[in-house]
């Protein structure tokens, strides 16, 4: 039985996720965006379709953190004649800074509940997990040369400067929480254990680390982390197309185990 080869995108609705999805169009790949929320979903969906008319998407509702969707949705695809034999674990809950509305004294991590962390953790690193097994397995059991792509962070590799967040007039300090690190310095671990584990099933696992995004920040926040970035300004969202491409793609075939650090040289300060 013949399939037809798709990649598949967690998260796809969040900010990256789009440029994830253009990237992977713009080398012709037939794409499943996914992610929780239907209602953005589908608005991708439609402006992927404007842009890349003759392209094949299909937009599938899955929640990472729940096995049941994720073979719930392998089910799906798999009635459709379909192979995954590209997944880019990209969701994640991450907390944005805005100085007007930031994180709050809950973020710290004497405050932070139990609640959040198990539920980022959840999305975050469970998540990339459970997505692996179920398509990893079957990218086995189709016989596909197969390629996984964790999303991790200049985080991944450095502590966060907690100082860029303080505000000096409030009384509140909020911090970029305790999961953000965790999850994407686990996220590596993740990347060079699939790397090892299923490299003799001709399955490849590597990691891009993006720096951070420019969306507009306040202007006091950007200089602070301008500063701390040898480049002196954020990435554009475009600017890791290129990466995803090339880790996608047998371009870089023999790249296994490998974090692709982008981050403007932030990490090595």
């Amino acid at each position: 039985m013949r399939f037809q080869k798709f990649s598949l995108i967690t998260g796809a609705a969040g900010l990256l996720g789009q440029m994830h999805a253009e990237a992977l169009l713009e080398i012709g790949k037939n794409i499943i965006i996914s992610d929780t929320n239907s209602k953005s979903l589908n608005n991708l969906k439609i402006k992927l379709k404007n842009k890349f008319k003759d392209s094949n998407i299909l937009a599938e509702v899955m929640n990472v953190t729940s096995e049941k969707s994720i073979k719930s949705l392998l089910k799906n695809v798999k009635k459709k004649k379909i192979v995954v034999d590209v997944l880019l674990n990209n969701a994640i809950i991450d907390h944005k800074f805005k100085s007007k509305n930031n994180f709050s004294n809950k973020t710290r991590l004497e405050n932070y509940s139990l609640d959040m962390w198990k539920e980022e953790i959840d999305v975050g690193l469970t998540g990339p997990v459970l997505c692996s097994r179920v398509f990893g397995l079957e990218m086995i059991k189709k016989n596909v040369s197969g390629v996984i792509i964790n999303i991790g962070s200049e985080l991944s590799v450095i502590a966060p400067n907690q100082k860029i967040y303080s505000i000096n007039s409030s009384k509140i300090k909020p911090v970029k929480p305790v999961t953000y690190s965790v999850i994407k310095h686990g996220i590596v671990g993740l990347t060079k254990y699939i790397a090892t584990y299923w490299a003799d099933q001709n399955i490849r696992c590597n990691c891009l680390s993006p720096g951070p995004i420019d969306q507009g920040q306040d202007k006091k926040f950007l200089k602070k982390v301008n500063n701390q970035i040898p480049l002196k300004r954020l990435a554009n969202r475009d600017e890791y197309k290129g990466a995803i491409k090339f880790l996608c793609s047998d371009e870089s075939s023999y790249m296994n185990g490998h974090n692709l650090i982008m981050d403007g040289g932030r990490s090595i300060w």
